[in-house]
């Protein structure tokens, strides 16, 4: 590498992030050894995002990159909020996004005690006090952003006074809410974070890990910092909204015998087009029933995604692409979906499938006659190998592929018009059939050529149409589900309304008719396959024997983007 940023070949380095480049540095200067060290430290009160995919894929990819360690911890210091449940499902999405802590699993818990003799040491150098004063009272003894806060009547107590009051909070002697614990740093600091912040509060409420040992809790901000230390974190990276509180992390660090100190990173979080990431929005739209739960495939949350097909190797291509700054920006969704667009084409097997079926009708092929078409399952890898697909004289096709009275340059099915049926036959339409009560085409009417045999003529003649289709005596009846935005504007979440507003009456559209080649019936759920001209869809859980449910991942241009100019 020289100088000027170029490869010794001349060519442009790849760019380095603002993070690489701090740890590029440590490692030059020698800070940690040569060591890197990450964490992701999720709280177990709710199901992970596809905001919390952009800060596993930067934790653990930083740790993988430089040879160093990630390691998965539980902030668990909030009982009345979280649940086992939580704890293994963000364990199952950090797995499913490819990555392991090996035997790095830790919890907030596991340091109680030790958090615990951190504080006593606080309030014995008179660096903490347990103060009387109600939660509203605290709020406005903290003053605001213009004016600074003013002293609790407490904050004097001595050590031994407020040691004596800490251990009887301990020992349970007091209801919630009665005392908390104060950090004792400046109530005039132009930082709201540094005037005397809460480090320990009383909650009566059973554990999920320690059951009912403590009835005294550590804060999140006091916790987290003291748990890095612990786990000999070297780089603890963190979304921009911690900025301000990174004064207060430091502060907790120098004024304990920590075993050393991490450097505190800022990053800006993911911010995502039509949707939101905001846990508490996400516990509104599942406990209020306007999802089906966590794992609606309409939900940011990974579970949902993971169900709607949404592929691993997609979210880490899509992480990586949007990179990591200081500065806030919103995503477009485009982006996500063209990443696993990408992805999909690749790795997923081509079937045909019909949503909305109209019977067809070829008057030239043998009644009773099963013709069995040898389909590959990728046109340009052979490896995944090929299925029979059983041809018929009655057949499904799309509806939409038929039009009675056909506008110019329409290349589908109309009468008189010549169409290819997909690695099948020519064939042309002679005539159809209407049903007398919905006025609807019921049946459409064709002849096929058979010197057309897999699909292609013999004798230069070209069609520019190719339709895909079912046998109608083997096609399986199917339950597909079509998925859309969830919400009808880019920012619901701005602040302007109620986000519950821009719900999309249209994010959900189940179709019961449709009908797939047989070659499904072996699917298994989570499988995902291209529908040819529909889409690309995920066999979901709610499959049964006689009703495969599909929904559909992605469509296979964006429409929507088209639909929104």
């Amino acid at each position: 590498m020289t100088a000027t940023g170029t490869d010794t070949k001349g060519a442009p380095a790849p760019s380095r992030d603002f993070i690489r480049t701090i740890i590029d540095e440590d490692n030059r200067t020698g800070k940690w050894a040569g060591r890197v060290q990450t964490r992701f430290p999720p709280e177990p009160n709710g199901y992970l995002h596809i905001g919390h995919a952009k800060s596993i894929c930067l934790n653990f990819g930083i740790a993988k990159e430089f040879g160093g360690q990630c390691n998965l911890r539980f902030d668990d210091t909030n009982p009345s909020k979280e649940e086992v449940e939580y704890v293994e499902s963000i364990q199952e999405d950090v797995r499913w996004l490819g990555f392991s802590w090996d035997d790095r699993l830790f919890y907030a818990s596991d340091y109680f005690e030790k958090l615990y003799a951190f504080a006593e040491h606080l309030i014995e150098n008179g660096k903490a006090y347990v103060d009387d004063l109600t939660a509203e009272e605290i709020r406005a003894y903290r003053g605001t952003l213009t004016e600074p806060g003013k002293n609790s009547p407490y904050r004097d107590r001595s050590p031994a006074e407020n040691l004596d009051l800490f251990r009887r909070m301990r020992a349970g002697e007091f209801p919630d809410g009665a005392r908390v614990l104060r950090a004792k740093i400046d109530m005039a600091s132009p930082n709201v974070v540094l005037r005397d912040p809460t480090l320990y509060r009383i909650k009566h409420v059973h554990h999920h890990r320690t059951g009912d040992a403590w009835c005294l809790y550590p804060m999140y901000d006091y916790t987290h910092c003291i748990s890095d230390a612990l786990e000999g974190v070297t780089h603890s990276l963190c979304s921009l909204e911690f900025e301000n509180n990174r004064p207060l992390y430091d502060w907790v660090l120098d004024n304990i015998p920590a075993p050393c100190h991490p450097q505190q990173i800022e990053f800006a979080r993911l911010n995502l087009g039509y949707t939101v990431l905001s846990k508490r929005k996400l516990i509104q739209l599942v406990t209020q029933g306007h999802v089906s739960g966590w794992d609606d495939p309409r939900m940011p949350t990974l579970c949902g995604v993971r169900r709607r097909g949404y592929t691993p190797s997609a979210m880490r291509d899509f992480c990586d692409r949007i990179g990591i700054s200081k500065a806030d920006n919103l995503v477009d969704m485009a982006l996500l979906e063209h990443c696993l667009r990408e992805d999909l084409n690749r790795s997923a097997r081509r079937v045909m499938g019909v949503l909305n079926p109209v019977k067809l009708i070829i008057e030239n092929y043998p009644e009773g006659a099963v013709e069995h078409i040898d389909f590959p399952y990728h046109p340009e890898d052979p490896a995944m190998g090929s299925r029979p697909v059983p041809f018929t004289r009655e057949l499904y096709v799309e509806r939409d592929d038929f039009q009675v009275e056909a506008p110019k340059k329409w290349y589908r099915l109309a009468p008189g018009a010549e169409v290819r049926l997909r690695h099948a036959y020519y064939v042309t339409c002679t005539g159809f059939d209407v049903d007398p009560i919905t006025g609807e085409v019921a049946t459409i009417r064709c002849i096929h050529d058979p010197a057309t045999k897999g699909g292609w003529s013999t004798d230069g003649r070209k069609v520019r149409g190719t339709l895909h289709w079912v046998s109608a005596a083997h096609a399986i009846p199917a339950e597909v589900r079509l998925y859309d935005r969830l919400f009808t504007t880019e920012t619901p979440a701005d602040g302007k309304a109620d986000f519950l507003t821009f719900l999309n009456p249209d994010s959900l559209k189940t179709v019961t008719g449709a009908r797939l080649e047989p070659s499904l019936a072996q699917a298994a759920p989570g499988d995902i396959f291209q529908f040819e001209r529909l889409g690309y869809f995920c066999k979901d859980r709610d499959s049964t024997p006689e009703t495969p449910v599909f929904n559909r991942s992605v469509a296979l241009k964006d429409s929507w983007a088209k639909a929104n100019r």
